[in-house]
């Protein structure tokens, strides 16, 4: 017996990286217990990367065999691109005539985004949490998977829910609750700094094991030990956050040994590496396996937005019915 609904996306700008999966593992969990609707809102990436959108179809497929690879199965997920279905774009505008300015200028993360840009910031940067919520009410979700940082935007959801319920005297839309994703904060980029590809400190689960290797030699280690006869500090040591997760079995055993300087920082790289390579194979196998039939991808996408758009056809014509839509 499914608990609910839930709708979570993440925009397409290229080959997803080991934090990006980090997310996807929750989504993996959580589809056994929901109806998961897993959304590439290309939309979303419009807010900022308008300017140049050749690579936006392929950046697409790459993502939607990433999660497949990453184990979202197509007949228990619906896989879908956001503007393949236009109920999203439609329901956004009808729910911007009803959000204050105001609670949209409030938005943290709005702030942050428009300190880094370049020119001033477009109208649908403003509005992108309405678009959001517009993604997740579209197929009545009562569950969000997010991280801490991201429950401002949920309440924004909420809030734009009961304001239309208010508005319009109906109760059309549950209100989302939180799924607060688990393990977010465990895998930092190569210079320790959150993982990202603006920063280009990322690893891809695709990678060829050489490259990976290479890659985690130049990783960050702990600053503090600077000898090798040094006790180490692990738990700030951003190797240590690989080895927790990809080598379980020998995490407290390696803790030990970094504490006690029996382990020096270049042989941990060397587990580390190892480790991440044996347990990134299923999904390098799989993706592998996804990129030699490019047709399957598009048949899965196909599938799961004809169900998208029947689902949110009925959430929409709900939608202008209480407003009084013609």
């Amino acid at each position: 017996m499914k608990k609910g609904t839930i709708f979570s996306g993440m925009r397409p700008s290229g080959r997803l990286h080991l934090g990006n999966f980090e997310v996807l593992r929750n989504w993996v969990r959580l589809q056994d217990s929901y109806e998961l609707f897993c959304g590439i809102v290309d939309l979303h990436a419009l807010t900022t990367d308008h300017e140049d959108t050749r690579a936006l179809t392929g950046h697409c497929l790459d993502m939607a065999m990433d999660f497949i690879a990453a184990g979202i199965d197509p007949e228990r997920s619906h896989l879908l691109i956001q503007s393949h279905v236009p109920q999203h774009a439609q329901l956004h505008l009808l729910f911007s005539m009803i959000t204050p300015l105001s609670w949209l200028e409030r938005v943290p993360t709005y702030k942050e985004k428009v300190d880094n840009l370049s020119e001033p910031p477009s109208y649908g940067l403003l509005g992108y949490p309405v678009l959001m919520a517009a993604d997740i009410v579209l197929y009545k979700a009562n569950a969000v998977p997010v991280a801490q940082d991201q429950l401002p935007h949920l309440e924004l959801t909420r809030e734009i829910i009961r304001r239309f319920h208010h508005l319009y005297q109906t109760q059309i839309f549950p209100e989302p609750q939180a799924v607060l994703l688990e393990g977010m904060e465990v895998l930092p980029g190569l210079d320790g700094r959150k993982m990202s590809k603006s920063y280009g400190n990322t690893i891809l689960p695709a990678e060829d094991p050489e490259s990976i290797r290479q890659k985690v030699k130049t990783m960050f280690t702990d600053p503090l030990r600077i000898y090798r006869k040094d006790p180490g500090h692990p738990d700030t040591c951003p190797v240590f956050a690989y080895q927790a997760l990809y080598n379980r079995e020998q995490k407290e055993q390696i803790r030990a040994d970094c504490q006690g300087a029996v382990l020096g920082c270049v042989q941990c790289k060397q587990v580390a590496a190892e480790a991440l390579i044996a347990g990134l194979e299923p999904i390098r196998e799989r993706r592998k396996a996804l990129e030699a039939s490019p047709g399957k991808i598009k048949e899965i996408l196909a599938a799961g937005e004809e169900h998208a758009r029947r689902v949110a056809g009925d959430t929409l014509a709900e939608v202008m019915a209480a407003m009084r839509l013609p």
